[in-house]
C-alpha cells in the first residue's frame, strides 16, 4: 500500500536529536452529511475555545460546544479534543475535556528531551503544575475559573512558557468555509497593498484562468459605515441619536474586491454581482493561502471543491504537496465531494495512501473516521473507480426507484 512519496514529507528536526515526518495535506471523502464538516468545525472549534473561553466568558456562561444531538445520553456526554504538535523542534501534546457546564479535564504535556515532562494536568478546578510552570500558579490559580481553559488564562498574561502553545492556536486552525468567505476575500484585499504580496495575489489570480488581469481593493463607503454604525446604536435602545459614533460603536465592514478584466476596448471593473462563485471563492481563497504558505500554518478548507474546477483543485493541493512552493511544512485539511483528485493512475494520484481518509455515518447518526490505509489497496488501484463503486465505503446509498417514487403522488392542479 504506497504512502505519500518521500519527497511530499517533511523531515521536521527535534531538539532531542530525532526528527518526525510530517504530511503537507489530509483529504476527508465521504457522503452528504457524513461528517466531513463537523470534523473541521470540531478542530476550529478548540481553537476559538482557547483563544476565548476566558477573555469572553464569565463564571455564569458556561462552556460552548456543539454535543452530538442524536441521542439523548451522548448530547449529555463530554467533548474530547487532543492536538499534537512541534514548536520550536519539541513535541507538545495539548489535550481538553468539556461538558456545557466547566472545563472536566485539561492538560499539556511536552518532550523537551524526548521523555515526556507534564508541563500541567488539570482535572475541573484542581491543577498540578509541571516544574516548567510551577512558579507562574500564583499568577494564574485566582484568574483560573470552572469553564475557561488554562491555557486561555495563560494567552492573556505576560509571556510564559506556555505563550508558545497558545501562539499557535492563534494562527493555526482557521477554518474556511462559507461564513468566512468575506473575511478572507478581505485578507486578500489588504495583501494587495503590500508590495511584497501584490504580484503573488496577482499571480494567483492569473493563473487561475478565470480571464481576469487585475484586482483592485475596494474600501467601504465611511457615509455608509456612519449611517450603518447610528443604526445599529438605535436598534441597541440607544436614545443618543446625535453625538459622535465612537470606535467602539462603530461598525466593522470588511473591505471588498473588485476585478478587471480585458474588454475588446481595455480593462473593464465588475463588481461582485457580476462576478461568477467560483471568481469569488478562489479570491477568498488566495489570501489565506498565502498567509498560511508563508507562517507553515494549518488551513481547514470545507468543501474545497465548491464552485472550483478539479484542475483547479488539484492545483491547489500541488501548493502544499511540493516543498519548493511549502517550504515551511503549511498544512491542509480539506474535505470535498470530487473524487477526481484520488486519481486512477499514478500520475494522476497527487495524494498518498495515508493522506486520504473516508467519513461514513453509522446507523446512530455518528461519524466513522477511516483511512485508505486499513483496506488492501494495490499499488496499481484506480482508487477514484474504486471509491465510487464503493470499494471504501463513504459513497450515500441511492435508489433510483425511490426517487420515482417520492414524485408518483403528484398534487392535481385546481
Amino acid at each position: 500500500s504506497r504512502v505519500a512519496d518521500e519527497s511530499v514529507r517533511r523531515v521536521v528536526p527535534l531538539a532531542d536529536g530525532n526528527t518526525v515526518a510530517v504530511l503537507p495535506s489530509a483529504g476527508l471523502f465521504g457522503a452528504n452529511a457524513s461528517g466531513k464538516t463537523n470534523l473541521l468545525r470540531a478542530l476550529n472549534d478548540l481553537r476559538t475555545l482557547v483563544l476565548q473561553s476566558f477573555r469572553l466568558g464569565s463564571t455564569a456562561s458556561g462552556v460552548p460546544r456543539r454535543p452530538f444531538l442524536l441521542e439523548e445520553g451522548l448530547k449529555r456526554a463530554p467533548s474530547s479534543f487532543q492536538v499534537e504538535m512541534v514548536l520550536d523542534g519539541v513535541r507538545w501534546l495539548y489535550g481538553v475535556e468539556i461538558d456545557d457546564e466547566c472545563v472536566l479535564e485539561e492538560y499539556a504535556t511536552h518532550y523537551p528531551k524526548g521523555r515526556p515532562a507534564v508541563v500541567f494536568d488539570r482535572r475541573r478546578d484542581e491543577v498540578k503544575y509541571g516544574a516548567v510552570l510551577k512558579r507562574y500558579q500564583a499568577a494564574f490559580g485566582p484568574l483560573l475559573r470552572p469553564n475557561a481553559l488554562l491555557l486561555s488564562v495563560a494567552g492573556a498574561a505576560a509571556e510564559n512558557p506556555l505563550s508558545p502553545l497558545f501562539e499557535w492556536f492563534t494562527r493555526n486552525l482557521l477554518l474556511a468555509d462559507t461564513k468566512t468567505r468575506e473575511a478572507r476575500r478581505s485578507v486578500t484585499a489588504h495583501l494587495l497593498d503590500e508590495p511584497e504580496h501584490r504580484s503573488r495575489v496577482l499571480g494567483l489570480l492569473k493563473a487561475a484562468d478565470l480571464g481576469i488581469s487585475g484586482m483592485e481593493r475596494v474600501t467601504p463607503d465611511p457615509e455608509f459605515v456612519e449611517r450603518l454604525s447610528r443604526a445599529v446604536r438605535v436598534l441597541s435602545g440607544s436614545t443618543d441619536f446625535d453625538s459622535e459614533i465612537t470606535e467602539s460603536e462603530r461598525v466593522a465592514v470588511e473591505d471588498g474586491l473588485r476585478m478587471i478584466h480585458d474588454g475588446p476596448e481595455g480593462p473593464i471593473a465588475f463588481d461582485d454581482d457580476d462576478e461568477s462563485l467560483g471568481t469569488r471563492v478562489w479570491s477568498g481563497l488566495i489570501g489565506p493561502i498565502i498567509q498560511v504558505l508563508d507562517g507553515g500554518h494549518v488551513l481547514l478548507a470545507d468543501e474545497l471543491d465548491a464552485s472550483l474546477h478539479p484542475y483547479l483543485v488539484r492545483s491547489l493541493i500541488k501548493l502544499f504537496q511540493r516543498p519548493d512552493t511549502n517550504p515551511k511544512g503549511a498544512q491542509l485539511i480539506f474535505n470535498a465531494h470530487d473524487v477526481s483528485v484520488l486519481g486512477d493512475s499514478a500520475p494522476e494520484q497527487i495524494l498518498g495512501r495515508d493522506q486520504i481518509w473516508f467519513t461514513e455515518k453509522e446507523a446512530g447518526g455518528a461519524t466513522t473516521l477511516t483511512p485508505l490505509t486499513d483496506f488492501r489497496v494495490r499499488k496499481d488501484e484506480a482508487l477514484e473507480r474504486r471509491y465510487l463503486q464503493g470499494r471504501f465505503g463513504g459513497v450515500p446509498v441511492l435508489s433510483d426507484a425511490e426517487f420515482e417514487a417520492a414524485l408518483e403522488h403528484r398534487a392535481v392542479p385546481s
